[in-house]
């Protein structure tokens, strides 16, 4: 069924912001295979000497993840640093209690910043500070950041890593207002220790850029009240307050799945009220950035059923390794759209995690890595997504959600890179109608360089071991360049990148990527 006509209005001559690389960052914990059997597997064919697997770097480059956090998440409140450096043999095991498994500690900070440099990720890394706290961080600075000289600097060297690490970008504990998590703080106790260990930090290195822990969810009963609370504490002394979030269909309520991005568009709106009424209390003038640090969709209603629990405490249980469907890869496109068009606020993301993990990778043992759905539509937004973000406004037919309400039906971002190449991310929330997108650029454009649309027949289609191949994205021959407009079909559930060189006056239809 085909609905209403959808006009898109693109000024490229106007820009929101720039587009931070670190939007584009990823996250690895150490959480069921995600290190274990996903990063590293000595038994792989594709293993190198180091027993990374050459498989998943590959398309860990595709993906074109930038910045990537480490070792979480919840793993991260029981964290000892030094438990994974120096010669493996001598490392201790311990349990993961975050996950109720077991931590051998063969890959630690080492190997995976010896990891980042073959898959050209930046590092980002969390302190403990739930069951340990400023000693703690600030030996973990030295160890990784200081060039020489000292006792835990000289370590490192001793480990063969002359050079320092040169770690910018640091997380100040995670998810702190959680009951789940070790060390679980109040507002204002983690707003205390959180000025207190950037102050300590920064007196070693004070270039740093640090994250405070927001709430770990909009719908915390604190939230709000967390951030304004902590920021009344840390406000002058942290660059980034965090924000958490994961979507999953509930019963089977497909449309307001598909509106996920609305929830997360109102969510960075609410930090940012809440941060900007401190900024105002304290007449400051500085102003606190969002580090969306764990977005992706997670069926977290499946997870107890995958713990271990009692006195199994596996290695590298499987936990949470859903093969994505089409309906999650348009829900992830349509969060980077969201984040995208917050790109003057939002100027680092990881989508969480990256390898088997609630994972646009999965990496079977003995088998090849594989692309899930939600691979495509973040491998494209990351490699186009490069320049300024461009105001869209979008005339859409509303559909009715019944855990959101009233949304538009189509929503899109558009990126303008340095050599005039405007790329527009859309989506097509609607369960039933296929919308005809009319697309003016103001300026006038001169070529249509591609149009690739994500789409299947069945909204619930999967991308499995056995048809990896499933869901992928596709050349959109309805696509025509006409008189400096864009027209275009966007089939019901579907994600879809259009670019559009303003500068040739060469015109391609249909083409594809």
């Amino acid at each position: 069924m085909t609905g209403q006509v959808v006009r898109v209005e693109i000024d490229p001559d106007a820009a929101i912001a720039t587009v931070d690389r670190r939007l584009f960052g990823g996250f690895v914990e150490h959480m069921g295979r995600g290190v274990y059997g996903g990063i590293v597997d000595p038994e792989h064919p594709t293993a190198d000497a180091a027993g990374f697997r050459g498989d998943v770097i590959e398309l860990v480059r595709e993906l074109g993840v930038t910045t990537i956090r480490y070792p979480g998440g919840n793993f991260v409140s029981g964290f000892r640093w030094e438990d994974g450096v120096g010669p493996v043999p001598s490392r201790p095991a311990r349990l993961n209690l975050a996950w109720h498994s077991a931590e051998p500690n063969t890959f630690g900070l080492d190997e995976f910043t010896r990891w980042l440099e073959l898959v050209g990720g930046e590092l980002m890394l969390a302190v403990n500070l739930g069951t340990r706290g400023i000693d703690a961080a600030l030996e973990l600075l030295e160890y990784a950041n200081h060039p020489g000289g000292t006792a835990l600097s000289e370590l490192r060297r001793a480990h063969g890593r002359d050079d320092p690490y040169g770690v910018r970008m640091w997380c100040l504990g995670n998810e702190m207002d959680g009951p789940w998590q070790l060390g679980q703080m109040t507002p204002d106790e983690y707003g205390r220790i959180a000025s207190r260990t950037a102050k300590a930090m920064r007196q070693l290195d004070p270039g740093l850029e640090l994250v405070a822990c927001g709430s770990s969810s909009a719908d915390m009963p604190t939230f709000g009240k967390w951030e304004r609370t902590v920021l009344q504490h840390a406000h002058d002394d942290v660059d980034y307050l965090s924000c958490h979030a994961y979507y999953e269909p509930i019963d089977g309520d497909l449309p307001s799945f598909l509106a996920s991005g609305s929830a997360m568009d109102a969510f960075i709106r609410d930090v940012v009220a809440h941060a900007d009424a401190v900024r105002d209390e304290r007449g400051s003038s500085k102003t606190i950035l969002l580090s969306f640090d764990e977005w992706n969709v997670w069926y977290q209603s499946r997870v107890p059923g995958t713990l271990p629990a009692g006195d199994d405490w596996p290695v590298n249980p499987p936990i949470s390794e859903d093969d994505y469907t089409l309906a999650d890869a348009v829900v992830v496109g349509d969060l980077l759209i969201t984040l995208l068009g917050h790109a003057d606020r939002v100027k680092s993301a990881s989508l969480a995690q990256l390898v088997n993990v609630i994972a646009p990778i999965a990496a079977p043992a003995g088998a090849p890595a594989w692309r899930r759905t939600t691979f495509y539509p973040f491998s494209l937004t990351s490699r186009f997504g490069r320049g300024q973000s461009i105001p869209v406004r979008v005339a859409s037919p509303s559909i009715e959600t019944q855990q959101h309400g009233s949304v538009d039906a189509v929503r899109a971002a558009a990126v303008l890179d340095e050599d005039g190449v405007l790329s527009v991310f859309i989506v097509n929330r609607s369960v039933e109608s296929a919308h005809r997108v009319e697309m003016s650029l103001v300026g006038g454009a001169g070529a249509l360089l591609e149009a690739t649309t994500l789409s299947d027949r069945d909204p619930w289609a999967a991308n499995t071991a056995d048809d990896p191949l499933r869901v992928v994205p596709a050349a959109n021959d309805t696509a025509v360049l006409e008189g400096g407009s864009v027209r275009i079909e966007l089939p019901p559930v579907s994600w879809t990148l259009v670019r559009v060189d303003r500068r040739s006056t060469i015109s391609a239809e249909g083409c594809s990527l």
